[in-house]
């Protein structure tokens, strides 16, 4: 699946559903498998490193959880940021001899799919009249929240309003 249509985003429950996010956490993976080699030395960048690929499995996540298509857009550009963030700090590890050229290799293009999918979810979702998980679920009425409320509460008062249930 390269692109997301209205049929295939209805059938995306939960952000673990989304491709990009799946290629995201093996991307984690595989930045914290080479951020522990003992030759990647220098702790500021190793921390910096291992934070920008946190966020971006993390921002797919919350903009998904968000339930609005351009809110969940927004989250998504982040992402594609902090996949970039990656791909900077990757050339400065193996520029400084903290990766051999192989492990740069390996995450550069893993990085790189990953800012890919990012991106062709963005223009899926742009051209999609899907507009979000929230507008799935049925808004639940202010008067039966109430009622729940007070027949927990209040079962007398709830009795005395709506009657026994």
């Amino acid at each position: 699946m390269n692109s997301l249509n209205d049929q295939s985003m209805a059938s995306v429950k939960r952000f673990e559903d989304l491709i990009c996010w799946r290629v995201g956490l093996e991307l984690v993976r595989e930045i914290y498998r080479i951020s522990n080699l003992p030759s990647f030395t220098d702790f500021s960048l190793k921390d910096q490193l291992r934070r920008a690929v946190i966020s971006v499995i993390s921002n797919i996540a919350e903009g998904f959880e968000r339930g609005m298509k351009e809110v969940f857009i927004a989250f998504l550009f982040i992402a594609k940021g902090s996949c970039g963030e990656v791909r900077c700090q990757l050339y400065a590890a193996k520029d400084l001899g903290f990766i051999t050229q192989q492990d740069f290799e390996k995450a550069f293009r893993l990085a790189k799919r990953v800012s890919a999918l990012i991106y062709q979810l963005i223009e899926s979702l742009k051209g999609s009249t899907f507009k979000g998980l929230r507008y799935k679920i049925r808004p639940v009425e202010k008067k039966d929240v109430l009622e729940e409320m007070l027949r927990k509460d209040f079962p007398d008062v709830a009795e005395k309003l709506y009657g026994k249930t």
